[in-house]
């Protein structure tokens, strides 16, 4: 059994090595965005209905979000660069036979497939991040990380809208394959392999964790589809959630009493900066999910912009972010994190509170950009301090058990945050269309452009939906401003106020 890092570090090149990870990240990401453009044309080729349809990326999201915390754990078991290579494969395996598939029930099955093997690689990512780079450029690496959300954010839409109406919606999943081909054989060459740590499996742990949050992600996904009532027979999507957290209350009991090695090390939460980083990513998750509903809605059934239009808007908060990440990453090492991740978390609030006040009908499209390129700034500023903060206190051999917590929360909150907009978007159309709750404006938007009768309604709707992620990013903000400074930037490292290491 290895457990020296600094064994290995000598012949570690970071950077090419941060690259070769970032494409199979980038990917996994534009993936998650890119099928919601090509959904109506999947529901008219394979003859679903809307129901059914949904599941496309339910089931993908599911099977990314549910086995984060083993994929995060096996890693450090068998080491991040194996992990990553596999769950690579298998994603881009998996892309290709998406795109062969000719009814959608094989495609659902085959877009779960593609979330296990998201699920394997994302945690190695951060993982592998944590342990090849010293603490004092861990800042500029989850820079690059968080930049590629941001970018993939952007791109997502519009290769979709690109791809769907040049070549069909197969070719969404296609364009993975020469990319995962790429990206597998870089990692291969570029990755080290990193010293591996003999844990345990908790079984028991593995058991409750997935049937858990199964439940739990399941119930929030799906309780819109059956307006939060019964589901089948006794089952309701209220007893789904409560049994979800049920079964993660007794996950969590038994992680503490465990004597053996849990699944989860509770001792993670020991460390300040890491419990607090896991609130403010929840709430970033959220807001950021949240977010693109209603402003999508608005620009394609309010303008009356197609998809690659509507998603053109949010160029310059790409742009903004990825042009900021360089800045934002020496900062992040030579800053404490507090004030940085405090400024994106407010900076990202206010540009959600600025959009609500200016979404009309016919407003000027660049009053509409000046807080979507807020928005880039709070990108920029936001994911780089909130990840390194969160791993780099942590042992090294806990590195993948870290990163899986961390990007559970995340995906948690991006599932929370779906579910919770759709219940508010719904609500506030009722109110504000109370004539016509989902008849005329439904047909309208089918059309493309909804009628002149209902645009202010509908306008208004989006707009007073999208003050919920800018309240919720207040709780992530208070979080970030209780951050304390990593331990090398402290004058006196053994100082009474420097957090606890895991155990």
């Amino acid at each position: 059994m290895a457990t020296r890092q600094d064994a290995v570090r000598p012949e570690v090149r970071p950077w090419p090595a941060l690259w070769a990870l970032v494409l199979g990240f980038f990917m996994i990401l534009v993936d998650s965005t890119i099928v919601s453009v090509a959904t109506p044309a999947i529901l008219e080729d394979l003859g679903s209905d809307v129901g059914t349809v949904v599941w496309v990326t339910s089931a993908y999201l599911l099977a990314y979000a549910v086995p984060l915390l083993i994929t995060g754990r096996l890693g450090d078991r068998i080491g991040p660069k194996k992990l990553y290579l596999a769950g690579l494969a298998l994603f881009t395996l998996a892309s290709v036979w998406c795109g062969l598939t000719n009814s959608i029930e094989m495609l659902i099955v085959a877009r779960v497939f593609q979330g296990l093997g998201a699920s394997m690689m994302t945690p190695q990512t951060m993982a592998v991040i944590t342990r090849i780079f010293p603490p004092d450029q861990r800042g500029r690496a989850m820079s690059l990380w968080g930049a590629t959300a941001g970018v993939a954010t952007l791109v997502g839409p519009i290769l979709g809208g690109v791809l769907v109406d040049g070549l069909g919606w197969q070719w969404i999943f296609f364009i993975n394959a020469p990319v995962g081909v790429v990206g597998f054989f870089l990692a291969l060459r570029l990755v080290p392999d990193l010293p591996t740590h003999e844990h345990k499996f908790d079984l028991i742990g593995v058991v409750l964790s997935a049937l858990g949050l199964f439940l739990l992600v399941f119930g929030i996904q799906e309780g819109q589809k059956y307006n939060w009532g019964q589901i089948k027979g006794p089952i309701t999507v209220w007893g789904l959630i409560i049994s979800g957290i049920v079964v993660l209350a007794i996950f969590v009991v038994w992680q503490s009493r465990n004597r053996g090695e849990p699944l989860l090390p509770l001792g993670l939460f020991k460390d300040r900066n890491f419990s607090l980083a896991n609130v403010a990513i929840t709430t970033v998750g959220f807001a950021i999910t949240a977010m693109a509903f209603p402003l999508m809605l608005y620009a394609q059934a309010v303008r009356g912009l197609s998809p690659t239009r509507s998603a053109l808007l949010l160029v310059p908060m790409a742009v903004i972010s990825g042009a900021l990440a360089p800045f934002v990453g020496r900062l992040v090492d030579r800053t404490p994190p507090r004030f940085i991740a405090g400024f994106g978390l407010l900076c990202c609030s206010v540009s959600m509170f600025w959009m609500s006040q200016v979404i009309e009908p016919d407003v000027a499209i660049w009053e509409l950009l000046l807080p979507i390129a807020l928005l880039g700034v709070a990108n920029g500023f936001m994911w780089a301090p909130i990840g390194t903060t969160a791993t780099r206190n942590l042992p090294m051999h806990q590195a993948g058990a870290g990163a899986g917590v961390y990007n559970t929360t995340r995906q948690v909150g991006a599932v929370l945050g779906s579910a919770s907009i759709a219940v508010l978007m719904e609500s506030r159309l009722a109110h504000n269309l109370p004539a016509m709750p989902g008849g005329a404006a439904a047909e309208g938007f089918a059309g493309g452009k909804l009628p002149e009768a209902v645009r202010q309604g509908f306008s208004d709707s989006m707009a007073q939906s999208l003050l919920l992620p800018a309240a919720v990013l207040l709780i992530g903000l208070v979080a970030a401003l209780l951050f304390v400074a990593p331990s090398h930037l402290q004058k006196k490292p053994d100082a009474a106020t420097q957090p606890a290491e895991a155990a």
